[in-house]
């Protein structure tokens, strides 16, 4: 019996595995996203679904860990000064999106025809915004540390913390007992949490770093896996017990180690398992869509969901447009939260069990809030590819009009940065043209003039001096707009020579056929540089490894000249030939 027991266990582990494995990989081919993958594979193989998996509450709670643990990896990202920065975005912007949310959702709940108890429970439920779904679409299209995604992060904090008085509220709108030590137990709770995130700071402060130090003398990598795991659990765990979140926990557990010296391998001890539990909680919300009660209220739950969505999206679009945000940022916004949240669950819950709501609005709201966490990733995808592209900003930047010079320098990144350097020191005069407005500002805090232009435009070049330039260097990153501007300029400004940054060797031997001046791989030298150095580590004098990297330069460049003029087998043959020969 006991091995029929593993078994079944296992082939739900399995069953959970091969879900994941086979959705995420497809709903990504098909541009949908992996949470939404996730979601559809969990509705698939749950209990309303081919019922594979019949106990999903189970799954989800432990597959909160997932949450849990991506807080703490955010939390050490946010250094307490950054935080204290960002006060007015979690304190101002937060409070005012909860406020203005709560209050008309709490409207639609009444005219619904629910009771005013009823509806306020409902909308401050629906106000949490999932931070699982927002921050992983954040992830995924890396904005989290962008400044649009820092306030919406911002936002999220303050709605994590927000919780904890929910939960006090509605204890305090339970039917009245007549239990007269009531009063008493609800000032010993707040004691209890107060304490509880006392001896977290404490605990952060003066006992992780020493802890983590040992265990760093002890050489035991296991241990500091077992160690970073302990954290962020235990954090969780008490906070949990203080009556507090255990997201919000972990999050400041990794506030708490954001200046450690051991802060990077923390969080690449913490990453594998993360990213899967992560996984395992969008499987869990999936499988707990009941289809049964769907169904039943059809029109009631459809209209909810839509009438939550829309009115909670346009209170986050006001509010952020308040808040002096623009209109792309606004409307982002809005759509990537105006979803309910995972804190949703714990509020209903919370409130079922102190009779504020009944059985059938629990569950009505739970099939609401799964749906809009469901449809999230769709609205986002339809935005992304229906809304109209932001123009760019071009507030306190130049174009290039009637410029001249004896160099014209194209994409101003690091590569960019770096190849001025010559002709600077040298006194050339430059003109320097970008199409990223940030960088444009950022160069001009260092003093560095840097003009708005794309250079695969031909009035562009012109206008930028191209015509009059002695050397036309193009530094951007851009495999194809690197080659449409070498062609270009070869053409139009034949008497300046095209120096060009080659993005691998495919690209390098497209950019010879061009006829350009000179070519340079983007790693090539650096890594010339190290192989150099890594000969003279070998005992090589100076002159031997001149010798030997002016010998690796010829060949690779025979190398290309062949592949360039089409004979790319024989090019590969010549590298294997070479890479067997004993001499260098």
């Amino acid at each position: 019996m006991a091995a029929e027991g593993s078994a079944g266990d296992l082939l739900k582990v399995v069953t959970l595995l091969g879900a994941a494995v086979v959705a995420v990989p497809l709903f990504k081919r098909l541009g949908l996203g992996s949470v939404l993958g996730y979601l559809a594979a969990g509705l698939a193989i749950g209990p309303f679904g081919l019922g594979w998996i019949s106990d999903p509450q189970t799954i989800l709670h432990t597959a909160e860990l997932g949450v849990v643990m991506f807080l703490f990896v955010i939390g050490l990202e946010m250094r307490p000064s950054h935080l204290w920065s960002l006060r007015r975005e979690i304190f101002g912007l937060g409070s005012l999106q909860v406020v203005v949310c709560g209050a008309l959702l709490t409207l639609v709940g009444v005219g619904f025809g629910f009771s005013w108890v009823v509806s306020f429970v409902c909308a401050m439920g629906f106000v949490l915004t999932s931070t699982a779904i927002v921050m992983q679409l954040l992830g995924e299209r890396g904005d989290i540390a962008a400044p649009r995604g820092q306030k919406i992060v911002a936002v999220l904090l303050f709605e994590d913390l927000l919780i904890v008085p929910l939960l006090a509220l509605i204890a305090f709108m339970a039917p009245d007992v007549g239990d007269a030590a009531a009063t008493p137990s609800r000032w010993t709770t707040i004691g209890i949490a107060v304490g509880a995130l006392a001896a977290l700071v404490a605990a952060g402060v003066w006992l992780l770093n020493p802890l983590f130090r040992v265990l760093a003398n002890a050489k035991a990598r296991e241990v500091m896996t077992a160690a970073a795991l302990l954290v962020v659990l235990g954090a969780a765990l008490l906070m949990q017990l203080g009556g507090l979140s255990m997201a919000m926990g972990a999050f400041l557990a990794g506030v708490l180690l954001s200046e450690s010296t051991f802060r990077h391998q923390l969080e690449a001890d913490i990453e594998p398992f993360r990213g899967l539990l992560l996984g395992l909680f969008f499987l869990g919300v999936g499988m707990s869509l009941d289809l049964a009660v769907v169904a039943s209220n059809a029109p009631l739950i459809v209209a909810g969901v839509l009438a939550m969505m829309i009115v909670k999206a346009l209170c986050i679009y006001g509010v952020a447009r308040i808040a002096k945000s623009s209109r792309a940022d606004a409307l982002d916004r809005a759509v990537l939260m105006a979803q309910g949240g995972e804190f949703a669950f714990v509020l209903y819950a919370a409130a079922l069990g102190a009779g504020v709501i009944d059985a059938t609005v629990n569950a009505n709201m739970t099939a609401i809030v799964v749906l809009s966490m469901a449809l999230t990733p769709l609205v986002v995808l339809a935005h992304r590819r229906l809304a109209p592209k932001a123009k760019v900003s071009l507030d306190g930047v130049e174009t290039p009009e009637g410029r001249t010079g004896n160099v014209l320098i194209i994409g101003f990144g690091r590569f960019g940065q770096v190849a001025s350097q010559g002709v600077l020191a040298r006194g050339a005069s430059i003109t320097i043209i970008d199409r990223d407005t940030q960088v444009i500002r950022d160069a001009e805090t260092f003093g560095f003039k840097v003009y708005y232009g794309d250079g695969a435009r031909l009035d562009v070049l012109h206008a930028a001096g191209a015509h009059s330039a002695r050397a036309i260097l193009v530094c951007i990153s851009d495999k194809a707009a690197t080659t449409r501007i070498a062609e270009n300029a070869r053409i139009a400004c034949p008497q300046a020579q095209v120096l060009v940054r080659a993005y691998d060797r495919e690209h390098a031997i497209e950019l010879l056929k061009t006829d350009i001046h000179y070519q340079v791989r983007e790693t090539f030298e650096s890594a010339m540089a190290l192989s150099r150095r890594a000969l003279l580590a070998l005992g090589a004098a100076d002159p031997e490894a001149d010798r030997i990297m002016a010998e690796v330069r010829r060949r690779d460049g025979e190398r290309l000249d062949i592949e360039a003029a089409g004979g790319l087998f024989a090019g590969r043959a010549m590298i294997l030939g070479n890479a067997a020969r004993k001499d260098p």
